[in-house]
């Protein structure tokens, strides 16, 4: 896919997995400024980086005082949480979609970023109460004995521990959201508000024949994907080895 974005047509057609003669950018440029790649990657960013910080920093409140609280009714909230995780999109969709259109959400952007912090909520929970679960419990009460709140505790003491298990949530919150297609088909019809996924769908029925072109639109839509992940990598197998998911 990769090599084929800096192929001609003639060479797709000679030999589709042959690498090319020539490094050409044409079709980036072409996908880029034809097929408005440029918009719809800026209306990725915007979903995307709301949804996450929002899930990351929720996820982290809440799996944090599950965690490491005893109040009444703990195990039934968590459990709430866990069943959240079981139920799938579809689902709940098209009720979904009556609510964005009653509070006049539909065909914005808090179409898609309000549902996605909401769906990706329960897994982040999870994630984050297992791995301060894990914790001992001698860290907080040494910040108690040096005169720490239960706020700076959280926050310069637990936090900073917990950041491979955070990464290991960014990455995968990035990858849902960025790659979400069904989301953005059902509530987001306006051109202007198209991200990635979407766009490249009517990119593709549009040019079926320019395969080039097509594999030039796929490269740019994966590329922000793998740059996240060659970032965080080495912080994301520290989070699925350190128990983050036990």
């Amino acid at each position: 896919m990769w090599s084929s974005a800096f192929k001609t047509s003639k060479e797709i057609y000679r030999d589709p997995f042959a690498l090319p003669a020539s490094l050409s950018i044409d079709n980036l440029v072409r996908a880029w400024t034809v097929g408005r790649f440029g918009n719809y990657l800026g209306n990725s960013l915007i979903i995307t980086l709301p949804t996450v910080l929002g899930v990351l920093v929720l996820s982290c409140l809440a799996g944090y005082g599950i965690a490491r609280y005893d109040f009444k009714g703990r195990k039934a909230i968590f459990l709430l949480f866990l069943l959240g995780i079981m139920v799938p999109f579809q689902s709940v969709m098209i009720p979904l979609y009556y609510n964005l259109r009653d509070y006049g959400l539909l065909g914005t952007y808090g179409a898609m970023i309000f549902p996605a912090i909401g769906l990706g909520l329960p897994f982040g929970i999870f994630l984050m109460q297992a791995f301060f679960r894990g914790l001992p419990d001698e860290l907080a009460d040494a910040a108690r004995v040096d005169g720490c709140d239960e706020f700076r505790t959280f926050w310069q003491v637990m936090l900073p521990l917990a950041r491979p298990a955070m990464s290991t949530l960014f990455v995968f919150q990035f990858m849902w959201t960025w790659n979400a297609f069904l989301m953005p088909l059902l509530y987001m019809q306006k051109e202007d508000l198209r991200p990635l996924p979407l766009g490249l769908m009517f990119f593709q029925g549009r040019y079926t024949s320019d395969y080039g072109l097509i594999a030039a639109g796929v490269a740019i839509a994966t590329l922000p994907v793998i740059v996240v992940y060659i970032l965080f990598q080495r912080q994301f197998i520290r989070g699925l080895t350190a128990g983050a998911l036990k």
